[in-house]
């Protein structure tokens, strides 16, 4: 799963061996006793996920509405209802932002076109691709509900990402195995019980219409799609959208159409087993199915090879301790971001288990997502999705000379067609737009260089020409600065009245810098203009002795001291060129002491853990990592908790894989010390496979 890299050295490299390694994974193992609607487990491959309820399966969804729904999601699985008759999304009306004497547009407002703005946000939308569940009758002949299951045991074996789920009905055992098929999107489920020989249980697989919202699933649209079965392959129909699922159950069961949308395998011949696979294929290129049993023997290989290659972090011998709470974050975020958050598109912020932002995915989140793959040493799965911004650089660059600016500007909130979604806040945002050139940069140092140089070269290119475009040289200052209009990555700011930023100054800085350093390893002369804007780019602000969120906000730590403490990120995410380290030192500590913790994100702890890490303060970059705070709970299934309607969020696991890596082996031009950015007492780091990061 992780090919050699060349580039800078592993830390570790001949530390921790595979009995070692296993030790620390299986010791993490999620397991449940209890239906909690808030954990339940998933199994997948970067490219496909299907979320199970303590049956192992997808049989009770009601019963978790209110927590994680059950889904059954891809890459490549997306919905769009059709357009309402007589819009036309080229008639879409730009909100025009004075821009230093001139006008810009932005999809910011639905103002006179709320049903086309709408429209465009909502579609496409992820699909969940199919509810795969037990139907478990009583003995009285009535349906089972969730309340009436006893003896419940489930473990997810992390090593090898089977999921084992045992439970009891009116006293008789059921057994069920579930795992994903590492190349293939699909399943294999394995069902022992008596109440299979009784013809008490039997594995229904039904579809949904497609819906924008949450479970991705409209269960009451049932004349609005289609599920036909032939030759053991259903074909899906939804609008203008189609996909296919083949169906390969093992010998002895048979599976057969029930109703319009819903489809029943069940045993023959008073056979106490049901064994199959599922696979969900774009439509056209359904493939056979392996064998369940062929299925399991591959996601175990898949998974010991995940396991003893690449990163690993071994806290156990630390006397602190908080250390086994901060280790079961570090493995179980490995298991959900290769599964969620590692396939061909970037990830949506609920990866591949539910709908947030209706699928859509959220550029300026890549980082926080698959970043960390580079740093643990597994570029490929961060490479996968890397060429969709080679994809869609033609309407990037459109998009820029639409505005008046040369380069590539990257949309935001956007799906697999690369289209900008309205919304007063995500056009208006730039930090995404250093962000490939960072991507480019790990693939270049740590990947295969001259390749890196040739793939990446239009995008980092690009990207570092709209970068210089969109800074204005302000003639009374003779300096170069950031909008406005502009919404900082702290995004409760108005764009109008919000110019430099400090984050987004010293990303600034820091991609065109490393633009030039391509540009020079091409064969090619440095860009003159871009060198104007590294020398005379304004300098970030600060007042009172710390960094201000952005030039015009003095009240940065009072009306303004929630969100994203996104200044942080100046020497934190990034190496600082032009930070003051002791400015920085009091603004983390003025944050620690002033921040509204409890209106922050997941990412906001490792992004400021980096900071505090940078600086020496190795308690500080700990406590940050474990705030007590409610968006930085971790559930027993590894999912950073954010809020009601939001039980999940990736990028605090992608962003707490970065921060462990910057902490444990450190930074470029930082020391040479063993886990730099630990305490000096309390914590023993041992570690293998990491990287230092930039």
């Amino acid at each position: 799963m992780s090919a050699p890299l060349v580039g800078a050295p592993l830390l570790g490299a001949a530390v921790l061996a595979a009995a070692e390694r296993k030790a620390v994974v299986q010791r993490h193992d999620p397991k449940a006793q209890a239906l909690d609607p808030m954990a339940p487990l998933s199994v997948g491959n970067g490219e496909f996920a299907f979320t199970a309820d303590v049956t192992g399966l997808q049989s009770f969804p009601d019963a978790y509405l209110a927590g994680i729904p059950l889904c059954t999601q891809s890459q490549w699985g997306w919905h769009s209802v059709p357009l309402p008759a007589g819009l036309d999304p080229a008639s879409f009306r730009m909100t025009e932002y004075e821009t230093h004497g001139r006008m810009v547009g932005y999809p910011t407002s639905g103002a006179g076109q709320k049903l086309l703005f709408d429209w465009l946000r909502e579609n496409p939308h992820r699909l969940n691709l199919g509810r795969i569940g037990l139907r478990l009758t009583k003995r009285d002949g009535t349906r089972a509900a969730a309340t009436d299951l006893q003896a419940v045991d489930q473990r997810l074996d992390l090593w090898s990402g089977t999921l084992h789920s045992r439970f009891e009905l009116e006293g008789k055992a059921v057994r069920v195995q579930t795992a994903c098929h590492p190349a293939l999107d699909g399943i294999a489920v394995s069902v022992e019980s008596e109440l299979v020989k009784a013809g008490a249980l039997v594995v229904e697989i039904e579809f949904p219409y497609g819906s924008p919202d949450v479970p991705a699933s409209d269960w009451k649209s049932a004349g609005k799609h289609k599920s036909v079965m032939k030759d053991g392959v259903i074909l899906r129909e939804l609008d203008g959208d189609r996909y296919e699922v083949a169906v390969a159950p093992a010998r002895g069961v048979r599976c057969r159409q029930e109703a319009a949308h819903r489809f029943v395998l069940e045993a023959a011949g008073g056979a106490a087993v049901i064994e199959a696979s599922f696979g969900f294929f774009r439509f056209g290129r359904a493939a056979k199915m392996p064998a369940a049993t062929e299925v399991f023997r591959r996601s175990a290989a898949h998974w010991e090879r995940f396991w003893t290659s690449g990163g690993a972090v071994d806290l156990s011998a630390s006397s602190d301790a908080r250390w086994k709470e901060l280790e079961r974050r570090i493995v179980l975020s490995q298991y959900l971001t290769a599964i969620q958050c590692a396939g061909s598109l970037p990830p949506q912020e609920t990866g591949l288990t539910c709908n947030s932002w209706y699928g859509k995915f959220h550029l300026e989140m890549h980082w926080w997502h698959a970043v960390h793959f580079a740093y643990w040493d597994r570029l490929p799965l961060l490479e996968r999705s890397l060429h969709y911004y080679r994809d869609i650089l033609p309407g990037a660059k459109a998009w820029a000379v639409r505005q008046g600016y040369t380069g590539a500007r990257w949309p935001k909130m956007t799906a697999k067609d690369g289209r900008d979604s309205p919304s007063s806040v995500g056009p208006l945002l730039i930090w995404q737009q250093p962000h490939p050139i960072y991507y480019a940069e790990l693939c270049r140092k740590f990947g295969d260089a001259p390749g890196s140089l040739r793939r990446y070269k239009d995008v980092v290119l690009e990207s570092a020409e709209f970068m210089a475009s969109f800074a204005y040289l302000d003639p009374k200052r003779g300096e170069y600065v950031l909008g406005p209009p502009v919404i900082p990555a702290q995004e409760n700011h108005p764009p109008n009245e919000t110019w430099n930023p400090t984050y987004e100054l010293e990303y600034w800085r820091w991609g065109l810098e490393t633009a030039q350093r391509w540009r020079t390893a091409l064969g090619m002369p440095r860009e003159g203009k871009w060198d104007d804007v590294i020398a005379r780019l304004a300098k970030p602000s600060a007042r009172d002795g710390v960094y201000l969120a952005h030039e015009n906000c003095p009240q940065t730590y009072t009306e303004r001291n929630r969100d994203h403490p996104s200044m942080l990120g100046a020497l934190g995410l990034l190496p600082g060129a032009s930070v003051d380290r002791e400015t920085m030192r009091r603004t983390l500590r003025k944050v620690m002491k002033d921040w509204r913790w409890a209106d922050t994100w997941g990412w906001d702890y490792p992004m400021a853990a980096m900071t505090a890490a940078r600086l020496g303060e190795g308690e500080m970059a700990v406590d940050l990592l474990l705030l007590d705070t409610p968006k930085n709970r971790y559930l027993p299934n590894g999912h950073n908790y954010q809020r009601k309607g939001l039980h999940l969020y990736l990028p605090g696991n992608g962003g707490l894989l970065t921060a462990i890596a910057c902490m444990a082996a450190g930074w470029e031009g930082g020391p040479a010390e063993a886990a730099p950015g630990f305490p000096r007492s309390g914590w023993k780091v041992q570690a293998a496979g990491l990287r230092k990061v930039i």
